[in-house]
């Protein structure tokens, strides 16, 4: 084979490789959209009024998560199965971004950590890398840093709308998570940064509370309830 023969073979290859890379994008960029609209319903919860309302803006969300399960079907198809992490990267933020929303709404179901096998389920994604197309460990530990993020908005917030309670069990929430994340060793530079946010997320609630606690508001919260 010529040296302008081989060069042509390669050109074809990098041209098919591009071709996929923006059938990738474009599907993407429906992820994107739908993920903006699940955190526009998400972020009324910040609002005095939606924060009494949280279970019709979670069911509303998770209506939204079944039309990212038909996206990500079509994902799967603009690329052979055992190249995942060759293109992982067009889609891995869109990722953690659902798993963070995933996260979010079981948060405020049940104020309870989804687990990575939940996420997966709510996207219509495999666990294991053996099956393609996954839900990666790291991109699930990045939504859930993130998630850290807004619950301790949440407790300002909650502050706000009258209700002393939140923010003290978030504050556990939280105090769990960060244990939780001291156990593993992290190696991933981005994911070990961003882990080190969660240190100013927890002091940021740790203060609300604190707040709380001297102005004897926790109590009274507290005997509002038992009533």
């Amino acid at each position: 084979m010529s040296v302008p023969d081989m060069f042509s073979n390669i050109q074809g290859f990098l041209t098919a490789d591009q071709d996929i890379r923006e059938d990738i994008k474009k599907v993407v960029q429906v992820l994107e959209q739908t993920a903006r609209e699940i955190l526009t319903v998400l972020q009324t919860v910040h609002q005095p009024s939606g924060l009494k309302d949280i279970p019709s803006k979670c069911l509303r969300a998770r209506e939204l998560f079944s039309t990212v399960q038909i996206h990500i079907g079509e994902l799967k198809k603009k690329f052979p199965v055992e190249q995942y992490y060759r293109f992982h990267e067009l889609w891995r933020f869109v990722l953690q971004r659902f798993t963070f929303l995933a996260a979010f709404v079981v948060y405020l179901e049940s104020e309870s950590l989804v687990k990575r096998e939940e996420v997966a389920k709510i996207l219509g994604v495999e666990v294991s890398r053996v099956n393609g197309f996954h839900l990666d460990l790291e991109d699930y530990l990045a939504g859930i840093l993130t998630l850290a993020s807004e619950l301790s908005r949440l407790a300002v917030n909650s502050v706000t709308a009258g209700d002393y309670g939140r923010p003290l069990r978030i504050s556990n929430f939280i105090n769990e998570l960060d244990s939780g994340f001291r156990l593993l060793n992290l190696k991933n530079d981005p994911l070990r940064k961003r882990y080190d946010g969660l240190k100013y997320d927890v002091k940021k609630i740790e203060e609300v509370v604190y707040d709380l606690s001297i102005r004897g508001l926790v109590k009274e919260q507290e005997a509002e309830e038992s009533k």
